[in-house]
């Protein structure tokens, strides 16, 4: 079930363009820088959200990387 929804998530982003994968990216970072600075002076209710939001990066990353290496071969 939970690969399932990964792989419809990541369809998704696939079809996302460039901008809005790169939103999206800017987005993730600023909630890690977030988090990570609530961490260092508060209690987090959730730290395996650190996890999560370093792959969802690596995601996006991924994508945005396929989408630009598919633009130069054109």
């Amino acid at each position: 079930m939970a690969e399932t929804k990964r792989k419809d998530v990541l369809t998704e982003r696939r079809e996302l363009s460039v901008e809005q994968l790169e939103t999206l990216l800017a987005e993730a970072r600023e909630e890690e820088f977030r988090l990570r600075f609530r961490s260092a002076t508060e209690a987090i209710e959730s730290p395996m959200r650190f996890r999560a939001l370093r792959r969802d990066i690596a995601r996006l990353q991924t994508v945005l990387r396929e989408k630009r290496a598919a633009s130069v071969k054109d």
